[in-house]
């Protein structure tokens, strides 16, 4: 697609959306440019999604914010930038001084680059010397980390290579879509030309369809389907007993509990026929390789945690992890969601994925820093828990680069809690919903006019290099919080606004974590060199595949995690709120849409939200497909158009999340967080549903 825009270079650089990170050029055609993918990249060989092909058109798009704004009289006013940073720090100084610093939050992002992710974490920590401080990755990857950390002591969302996808025997998928989250990664996988597959989901998306097996799961059964799985594999013999005994521990009460789940008893709860469930095991256990993965419809309810540990138990009894062509990942979804949940920016995590609440982490990174631990602070509030405290605890809240007025659980109850807060500045480049409530707004950089590092689903590091001039007027969001840190009194926080000095002290901070980057550097990336982390001084080249010959735990041991499904981990349906609701994206637009909602190719493609119901459902409830109907749960309701499928359960209602309100999906979803990793549980709320007859 082409826009107008200043002289763009011809350094290659990567998709600002998923974390597939595709490889892309832009090339300069009659004072605009070109976007094409980029075929030396394995990742993507070339192929973009329709989001990557008009990734270009947000950057000189009219509705950019190019000058600070200031709220005067309640409307937003142009404001130079020593106005707005001035009283930013004012505000944020006095409400510290009166009601303690834990009342100014701060919420960051997965799309940021790792430099991005690493300094606002220490500008937290450091100048605003607040607890409260996470990022909307707690809304995407909390779940899968919390499984993976405690059954491999690490957590990177593919261990192996992105290749072996395309290699292995058998590949079962839990809970993703990636024909429309990641379409690259769909086609990949919809092109392999061995092995079978699996899919567990609750609808037969084409992914799905084309699948060698599909188990139409109902919503919030995961972990019992998987303790099923596992209950067929122990019944007969699949159980490789010689990998488990050498190389994990815990088995017998996993084994205990999935001889509990056997599958005609899962067949009543997830409606998955029991036939279904032994075969599925059979073709996993059949397979000289294979890999299980799961995404957010296994992650994204209460128990969402256990629900990833139990497929990890599955992975492990079949003897996978570690092994070639084999193993267990989880598919990361935000651009950065990957190095931005590694380097500090949540309060429970300090830069090198280390727990803040280790003594050793913390004297490793104090050191580093040249401050006491106790300047370090302690956990705070987490994401869903900064959002709900708004306009209590929370009287001020920073904002950078994320859009919580749509994003978040139950957001009407989040736009109220904007609305009541003192202070609300947000940091990003176009007007959002969010914007709308805050006091000051300042204007930032796009993924095109500024270099730093992402690090992908697989683990690998990659340089975005900078390929246009920024307009007048936006600065870096590394130089703001430079800015910002002085003016609190922090002046030597942050090294510099030069993204490639930022790492070089992530690195270095980072030596020893578990997201080990002290031998990576922006010059080793710019030259060529494939590096997935840890990069470390050990590792110098990195580390594409993790756990062969042991995992990261204290004694080399992966962990058997029991997950119990036998209490209600999920909104039950009931009377009043007949049906499961899930929420979902579909393939031209990301997120809260704040981008792609912008670019007319993909607004053209998916004008509106929808909501997907099985026609018995419809013709309950007097529905035609088009029709307009109200979806509304205990914490709100949104109004949508039905499209009517025979490939949704019909006791499951689906819709995508993009839109705003009056359409957003997330005015209607839970805001129940599971206790383990405190991911909100956006597919576990019931629902009623009603036609809207027209006036």
């Amino acid at each position: 697609m082409r826009s107008r825009v200043p002289h763009v270079s011809q350094v290659r650089t990567h998709c600002p959306y998923c974390a597939l990170q595709c490889a892309m050029r832009l090339e300069s055609n009659y004072g605009g440019y070109a976007v094409r993918g980029d075929a030396t990249f394995d990742v993507n060989s070339g192929a973009l999604c329709t989001k990557g092909f008009t990734a270009a058109e947000t950057l000189a798009h009219p509705e950019r914010i190019l000058t600070p704004l200031v709220r005067r009289d309640g409307v937003l006013e142009p404001a130079s930038w020593e106005e707005a940073l001035d009283l930013i720090a004012e505000r944020f100084l006095a409400i510290g001084e009166r009601h303690g610093r834990d009342a100014v939050a701060v919420f960051g992002s997965g799309a940021l680059t790792n430099e991005r992710a690493y300094a606002l974490g220490k500008f937290a920590r450091l100048a605003l010397r607040t607890r409260n401080f996470d990022y909307n990755g707690r809304f995407c990857m909390s779940s899968a980390a919390v499984a993976a950390n405690r059954a491999f002591g690490l957590d990177r969302g593919l261990p192996f290579p992105l290749e072996w996808l395309d290699r292995t025997e058998c590949l079962l998928i839990a809970g993703g879509n990636p024909a429309d989250t990641m379409p690259p990664l769909g086609r990949r996988l919809g092109e392999r030309r061995t092995g079978s597959s699996i899919v567990v989901d609750p609808r037969r998306t084409p992914y799905a369809a084309a699948a060698t097996l599909h188990l139409q799961v109902a919503p919030g059964t995961d972990a019992l389907l998987a303790n099923a799985l596992l209950h067929v594999a122990v019944a007969e013999g699949l159980v490789d007993d010689a990998y488990v005994a050498a190389r994990t521990k815990g088995f017998a009460d996993v084994r205990r509990q999935a001889e509990r789940a056997d599958p005609e008893r899962a067949e009543r709860r997830t409606g998955v026929p029991a036939d279904d469930i032994r075969r599925a095991a059979r073709m996993l256990a059949a397979a000289p390789s294979a890999i299980v993965l799961t995404a957010r419809g296994v992650e994204q309810h209460r128990d969402g945690s256990d629900a990833a540990n139990a497929y990890v138990n599955l992975a492990l009894a079949l003897g996978l992890p570690g092994r070639p062509l084999s193993g267990y990942g989880t598919l990361t979804g935000q651009a950065n969601g990957q190095g931005g949940r590694e380097h500090g920016q949540k309060s429970d995590q300090l830069p090198g994925y280390r727990d803040a609440r280790d003594p050793a982490a913390r004297a490793a990174v104090a050191t580093a820093w040249g401050v006491s631990e106790a300047a370090l602070g302690t956990p705070g509030l987490t994401a869903a828990e900064i959002l709900g405290a708004l306009g209590g605890d929370v009287r001020a809240l920073l904002v950078v680069g994320s859009n919580p007025a749509v994003s978040a659980p139950a957001a009407a109850a989040v736009r109220a809690g904007l609305e009541r807060t003192e202070f609300v500045v947000v940091c990003d480049f176009f007007p959002s919903e969010t914007t709308r409530y805050a006091h000051v707004v300042l204007p930032t950089l796009q993924w095109a006019e500024e270099s730093g590092t992402v690090t992908n689903l697989e683990g690998r590091l990659l340089l975005r290099e900078r390929v246009a001039e920024a307009p007048a007027g936006p600065r870096s969001d590394l130089r703001v919080l430079a800015d910002l840190a002085a003016r609190l009194g922090a002046p030597g926080v942050l090294p510099s606004s030069d993204p490639e000095a930022v790492f070089a002290e992530l690195a270095r901070v980072s030596a020893g974590g578990r997201a080990d980057y002290s031998a990576a550097s922006h010059a080793r990336l710019r030259a060529g060199e494939t590096l997935y982390w840890p990069v470390s001084q050990a590792a110098p080249n990195g580390t594409p595949t993790l756990f062969q010959e042991g995992f990261a735990t204290a004694d080399g041991r992966a962990n058997f995690i029991p997950a119990d499904e036998s209490a209600p981990h999920s909104e039950a349906p009931d009377d009043g709120y007949p049906y499961a609701f899930t929420t979902g994206r579909v393939r031209d637009h990301y997120l809260s849409g704040t981008q792609t909602r912008r670019v007319e190719r993909l607004v053209r493609a998916a004008p509106e939200p929808f909501v997907e119901m099985h026609p018995v459902v419809a013709a309950h409830h007097g529905v035609a497909d088009g029709d307009l109907v109200r979806v509304r749960s205990r914490r709100g309701s949104v109004e949508l158009r039905a499209r009517v499928t025979a490939d949704i359960r019909p006791d499951t209602l689906f819709a995508a999340f993009h839109w705003a309100a009056p359409r957003a999906a997330n005015d209607v979803t839970s805001d129940a967080l599971d206790p383990h990793s405190r991911m909100p549980a956006f597919k576990g709320a019931a629902v009623a549903l009603e036609r809207v007859v027209p006036l």
